[in-house]
Protein backbone atom coordinates (compact mmCIF):
# COMPACT_ATOMS: atom_id res chain seq x y z
CA UNK A 1 0.00 0.00 0.00
CA UNK A 2 1.40 3.40 -1.00
CA UNK A 3 0.62 6.89 0.20
CA UNK A 4 -2.85 8.37 -0.26
CA UNK A 5 -1.66 10.29 -3.34
CA UNK A 6 -0.03 7.20 -4.84
CA UNK A 7 -3.29 5.33 -4.29
CA UNK A 8 -5.18 8.14 -6.08
CA UNK A 9 -2.77 8.04 -9.03
CA UNK A 10 -3.25 4.26 -9.23
CA UNK A 11 -7.02 4.76 -9.07
CA UNK A 12 -6.84 7.05 -12.11
CA UNK A 13 -4.53 4.70 -14.06
CA UNK A 14 -7.10 2.63 -15.95
CA UNK A 15 -6.49 -0.84 -17.33
CA UNK A 16 -6.95 -1.25 -21.08
CA UNK A 17 -9.37 -4.12 -21.75
CA UNK A 18 -10.00 -3.66 -25.48
CA UNK A 19 -10.01 -0.81 -27.98
CA UNK A 20 -12.03 2.02 -26.36
CA UNK A 21 -12.81 -0.12 -23.28
CA UNK A 22 -11.10 0.49 -19.93
CA UNK A 23 -11.44 -0.90 -16.43
CA UNK A 24 -11.21 1.24 -13.31
CA UNK A 25 -10.26 -0.24 -9.94
CA UNK A 26 -11.95 0.63 -6.67
CA UNK A 27 -10.14 2.20 -3.68
CA UNK A 28 -9.40 0.15 -0.60
CA UNK A 29 -11.89 1.31 2.04
CA UNK A 30 -12.11 -0.40 5.42
CA UNK A 31 -14.58 1.96 7.07
CA UNK A 32 -18.05 0.40 6.56
CA UNK A 33 -19.65 3.84 6.81
CA UNK A 34 -17.76 4.92 3.68
CA UNK A 35 -18.61 1.98 1.42
CA UNK A 36 -19.90 3.94 -1.54
CA UNK A 37 -18.49 4.98 -4.88
CA UNK A 38 -17.43 8.63 -4.70
CA UNK A 39 -18.78 10.65 -7.62
CA UNK A 40 -15.48 12.43 -8.17
CA UNK A 41 -13.78 9.06 -8.61
CA UNK A 42 -16.12 8.01 -11.43
CA UNK A 43 -15.86 11.42 -13.12
CA UNK A 44 -12.06 11.39 -12.87
CA UNK A 45 -11.76 7.86 -14.21
CA UNK A 46 -14.19 8.57 -17.06
CA UNK A 47 -12.15 11.62 -18.06
CA UNK A 48 -8.98 9.51 -18.06
CA UNK A 49 -10.70 7.01 -20.38
CA UNK A 50 -11.74 9.80 -22.76
CA UNK A 51 -8.31 11.44 -22.76
CA UNK A 52 -6.56 8.18 -23.62
CA UNK A 53 -8.34 8.16 -26.98
CA UNK A 54 -7.40 11.76 -27.85
CA UNK A 55 -4.19 13.22 -29.27
CA UNK A 56 -2.10 14.55 -26.34
CA UNK A 57 -1.78 18.07 -27.77
CA UNK A 58 -5.55 18.50 -27.43
CA UNK A 59 -6.56 19.50 -23.92
CA UNK A 60 -9.97 19.07 -22.36
CA UNK A 61 -11.86 22.36 -22.14
CA UNK A 62 -15.25 21.13 -20.88
CA UNK A 63 -17.12 18.13 -19.58
CA UNK A 64 -20.76 17.41 -18.82
CA UNK A 65 -21.80 14.35 -16.84
CA UNK A 66 -24.81 12.63 -15.29
CA UNK A 67 -24.81 10.30 -12.31
CA UNK A 68 -27.38 7.62 -13.18
CA UNK A 69 -27.17 4.92 -10.50
CA UNK A 70 -25.23 4.32 -7.27
CA UNK A 71 -21.95 2.51 -7.87
CA UNK A 72 -20.96 -0.83 -6.33
CA UNK A 73 -17.68 -0.61 -4.40
CA UNK A 74 -17.19 -4.38 -4.58
CA UNK A 75 -16.48 -4.65 -8.31
CA UNK A 76 -14.48 -2.65 -10.88
CA UNK A 77 -16.10 -0.16 -13.23
CA UNK A 78 -15.95 -0.58 -17.02
CA UNK A 79 -15.66 2.54 -19.18
CA UNK A 80 -16.72 2.45 -22.84
CA UNK A 81 -15.56 5.37 -24.99
CA UNK A 82 -17.50 6.49 -28.07
CA UNK A 83 -15.73 8.66 -30.65
CA UNK A 84 -18.38 11.31 -31.31
CA UNK A 85 -16.26 13.69 -33.39
CA UNK A 86 -12.67 14.26 -34.49
CA UNK A 87 -12.43 17.69 -36.09
CA UNK A 88 -9.56 19.97 -37.00
CA UNK A 89 -9.86 21.96 -33.77
CA UNK A 90 -12.22 20.00 -31.51
CA UNK A 91 -12.50 16.38 -30.42
CA UNK A 92 -15.58 15.06 -28.61
CA UNK A 93 -15.88 11.84 -26.63
CA UNK A 94 -18.72 10.15 -24.81
CA UNK A 95 -17.94 7.76 -21.96
CA UNK A 96 -20.38 5.36 -20.30
CA UNK A 97 -19.47 3.78 -16.96
CA UNK A 98 -20.96 0.30 -16.52
CA UNK A 99 -21.48 -2.09 -13.61
CA UNK A 100 -23.67 -5.21 -13.52
CA UNK A 101 -24.48 -4.62 -17.19
CA UNK A 102 -26.09 -1.23 -16.55
CA UNK A 103 -24.92 2.34 -17.04
CA UNK A 104 -24.19 4.09 -13.73
CA UNK A 105 -22.68 7.29 -15.17
CA UNK A 106 -22.11 9.00 -18.49
CA UNK A 107 -19.82 11.83 -19.51
CA UNK A 108 -19.23 13.92 -22.59
CA UNK A 109 -15.91 15.73 -22.85
CA UNK A 110 -14.65 18.16 -25.47
CA UNK A 111 -10.96 18.61 -26.27
CA UNK A 112 -9.44 21.49 -28.19
CA UNK A 113 -6.20 22.54 -29.84
CA UNK A 114 -4.70 25.52 -27.96
CA UNK A 115 -5.56 28.93 -29.43
CA UNK A 116 -5.02 32.60 -28.61
CA UNK A 117 -7.94 34.99 -28.09
CA UNK A 118 -9.54 37.63 -25.87
CA UNK A 119 -8.82 37.42 -22.13
CA UNK A 120 -10.93 38.47 -19.14
CA UNK A 121 -12.05 36.88 -15.89
CA UNK A 122 -13.92 37.46 -12.64
CA UNK A 123 -11.71 38.61 -9.74
CA UNK A 124 -10.52 36.17 -7.12
CA UNK A 125 -12.20 36.59 -3.70
CA UNK A 126 -10.10 38.18 -0.95
CA UNK A 127 -9.69 35.38 1.60
CA UNK A 128 -6.96 34.29 4.03
CA UNK A 129 -4.17 32.17 2.49
CA UNK A 130 -4.18 28.42 3.17
CA UNK A 131 -1.18 28.44 5.51
CA UNK A 132 -3.17 30.62 7.94
CA UNK A 133 -6.05 28.12 8.13
CA UNK A 134 -6.41 24.93 10.20
CA UNK A 135 -6.08 21.59 8.46
CA UNK A 136 -9.04 19.25 8.21
CA UNK A 137 -7.42 17.03 10.84
CA UNK A 138 -7.11 19.95 13.25
CA UNK A 139 -10.78 20.89 12.77
CA UNK A 140 -11.87 17.29 13.37
CA UNK A 141 -9.79 17.09 16.54
CA UNK A 142 -11.27 20.35 17.81
CA UNK A 143 -14.76 18.86 17.51
CA UNK A 144 -13.91 15.45 18.97
CA UNK A 145 -14.16 13.68 15.62
CA UNK A 146 -10.81 11.89 15.70
CA UNK A 147 -12.51 8.74 14.35
CA UNK A 148 -12.96 10.49 11.01
CA UNK A 149 -9.23 11.25 10.59
CA UNK A 150 -7.58 9.11 7.94
CA UNK A 151 -4.97 9.54 5.19
CA UNK A 152 -6.42 11.66 2.39
CA UNK A 153 -4.94 12.44 -1.05
CA UNK A 154 -6.36 15.99 -1.05
CA UNK A 155 -5.49 18.60 1.58
CA UNK A 156 -8.69 20.63 2.12
CA UNK A 157 -8.69 23.81 4.23
CA UNK A 158 -11.95 25.67 4.70
CA UNK A 159 -11.92 29.45 5.08
CA UNK A 160 -15.22 29.37 6.98
CA UNK A 161 -16.43 26.64 9.30
CA UNK A 162 -16.89 23.50 7.13
CA UNK A 163 -20.46 22.65 6.19
CA UNK A 164 -20.44 19.40 8.19
CA UNK A 165 -19.60 21.37 11.34
CA UNK A 166 -21.83 24.37 10.60
CA UNK A 167 -25.49 24.85 11.55
CA UNK A 168 -25.77 28.60 10.99
CA UNK A 169 -28.72 29.54 8.80
CA UNK A 170 -28.53 31.96 5.91
CA UNK A 171 -25.01 31.74 4.46
CA UNK A 172 -24.95 30.97 0.73
CA UNK A 173 -21.20 30.84 0.02
CA UNK A 174 -18.14 28.96 1.15
CA UNK A 175 -14.45 29.10 0.23
CA UNK A 176 -12.13 26.10 0.32
CA UNK A 177 -8.42 25.80 -0.48
CA UNK A 178 -7.31 22.41 -1.77
CA UNK A 179 -4.36 20.60 -3.37
CA UNK A 180 -2.85 17.14 -3.60
CA UNK A 181 -0.85 16.40 -0.45
CA UNK A 182 2.21 15.34 -2.48
CA UNK A 183 3.92 16.38 -5.70
CA UNK A 184 2.30 14.88 -8.80
CA UNK A 185 3.96 13.82 -12.06
CA UNK A 186 4.13 16.49 -14.79
CA UNK A 187 1.19 15.11 -16.75
CA UNK A 188 -1.44 17.80 -17.53
CA UNK A 189 -4.30 15.31 -17.92
CA UNK A 190 -3.48 13.80 -14.51
CA UNK A 191 -3.72 17.25 -12.90
CA UNK A 192 -7.03 17.85 -14.70
CA UNK A 193 -8.41 14.50 -13.52
CA UNK A 194 -7.28 15.09 -9.92
CA UNK A 195 -9.10 18.45 -9.90
CA UNK A 196 -12.15 16.74 -11.44
CA UNK A 197 -11.96 14.20 -8.60
CA UNK A 198 -11.68 16.96 -5.96
CA UNK A 199 -14.39 19.18 -7.49
CA UNK A 200 -17.12 16.85 -6.18
CA UNK A 201 -15.88 16.86 -2.59
CA UNK A 202 -17.58 19.95 -1.16
CA UNK A 203 -19.73 21.55 -3.85
CA UNK A 204 -23.17 20.04 -3.24
CA UNK A 205 -22.81 20.64 0.51
CA UNK A 206 -22.96 24.38 -0.26
CA UNK A 207 -26.66 23.97 -1.08
CA UNK A 208 -27.33 23.10 2.57
CA UNK A 209 -25.79 26.28 3.98
CA UNK A 210 -28.90 28.51 3.76
CA UNK A 211 -30.87 25.92 5.75
CA UNK A 212 -28.39 25.20 8.53
CA UNK A 213 -28.18 21.51 7.59
CA UNK A 214 -25.26 19.16 7.00
CA UNK A 215 -24.99 16.02 4.89
CA UNK A 216 -24.78 13.92 8.06
CA UNK A 217 -28.16 15.04 9.38
CA UNK A 218 -30.82 12.36 9.69
CA UNK A 219 -33.77 12.72 7.35
CA UNK A 220 -31.69 13.87 4.37
CA UNK A 221 -30.87 11.94 1.21
CA UNK A 222 -28.15 13.52 -0.93
CA UNK A 223 -26.56 12.49 -4.21
CA UNK A 224 -24.91 14.19 -7.18
CA UNK A 225 -27.16 14.27 -10.25
CA UNK A 226 -25.17 16.13 -12.88
CA UNK A 227 -21.80 17.83 -13.01
CA UNK A 228 -20.30 20.25 -15.52
CA UNK A 229 -16.80 21.75 -15.69
CA UNK A 230 -15.07 24.27 -17.95
CA UNK A 231 -11.26 24.45 -17.93
CA UNK A 232 -10.04 27.96 -18.72
CA UNK A 233 -6.35 28.24 -17.83
CA UNK A 234 -3.42 25.99 -16.85
CA UNK A 235 -3.04 24.86 -13.24
CA UNK A 236 -1.34 22.25 -11.11
CA UNK A 237 -3.39 20.11 -8.76
CA UNK A 238 -0.44 19.86 -6.35
CA UNK A 239 -0.39 23.65 -5.82
CA UNK A 240 -3.00 25.51 -3.77
CA UNK A 241 -6.29 26.22 -5.54
CA UNK A 242 -9.14 28.29 -4.11
CA UNK A 243 -12.62 26.82 -4.64
CA UNK A 244 -15.13 29.69 -4.27
CA UNK A 245 -18.62 28.15 -4.05
CA UNK A 246 -22.14 29.52 -3.93
CA UNK A 247 -25.70 28.20 -4.16
CA UNK A 248 -28.14 30.25 -6.23
CA UNK A 249 -31.15 27.95 -5.80
CA UNK A 250 -32.73 24.91 -4.17
CA UNK A 251 -36.18 23.61 -5.13
CA UNK A 252 -38.06 20.45 -5.98
CA UNK A 253 -35.81 18.23 -3.89
CA UNK A 254 -32.71 19.46 -5.74
CA UNK A 255 -29.96 21.94 -4.94
CA UNK A 256 -27.80 23.89 -7.40
CA UNK A 257 -24.25 24.94 -6.59
CA UNK A 258 -21.55 26.58 -8.64
CA UNK A 259 -17.87 27.05 -8.02
CA UNK A 260 -14.90 29.01 -9.38
CA UNK A 261 -11.44 27.50 -8.95
CA UNK A 262 -8.56 29.99 -8.83
CA UNK A 263 -4.81 29.48 -8.76
CA UNK A 264 -3.06 31.10 -5.82
CA UNK A 265 -1.87 33.98 -8.02
CA UNK A 266 -5.50 34.84 -8.89
CA UNK A 267 -6.01 33.14 -12.27
CA UNK A 268 -9.49 31.70 -12.84
CA UNK A 269 -8.66 28.14 -13.87
CA UNK A 270 -11.94 26.18 -13.74
CA UNK A 271 -15.68 26.80 -13.45
CA UNK A 272 -17.92 24.08 -11.99
CA UNK A 273 -21.70 23.72 -11.77
CA UNK A 274 -23.50 20.83 -10.09
CA UNK A 275 -27.09 19.94 -9.32
CA UNK A 276 -27.77 17.32 -6.69
CA UNK A 277 -30.56 15.53 -4.96
CA UNK A 278 -31.41 16.98 -1.52
CA UNK A 279 -34.43 14.97 -0.55
CA UNK A 280 -36.14 15.42 2.80
CA UNK A 281 -37.22 12.01 4.02
CA UNK A 282 -40.67 12.17 5.59
CA UNK A 283 -41.60 9.87 8.50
Amino acid sequence: MGTAVEDLIDLLDLEVIEVNIFRGAQPREENPLLQRVFGGQVAGQALVAAARTVEPERRVHSLHAYFLRPGDMKIPILYEVDHIRDGRSFTTRRVVAIQHGRAIFNLQASFMVAEDGYEHQAPMPDVPPPDELPTMEERLEQHGLEWAIRPRPIDVRSVEEPVFLNHDVGRTTQHVWFKAVERLPDDPILHTCVVTYASDMTLLDTSLLPHGKTFGDTGLQMASLDHAMWFHRPFRADEWLLYAQETPSASGGRGLAQGSIFTQDGQLAVTVVQEGLIRIRRP
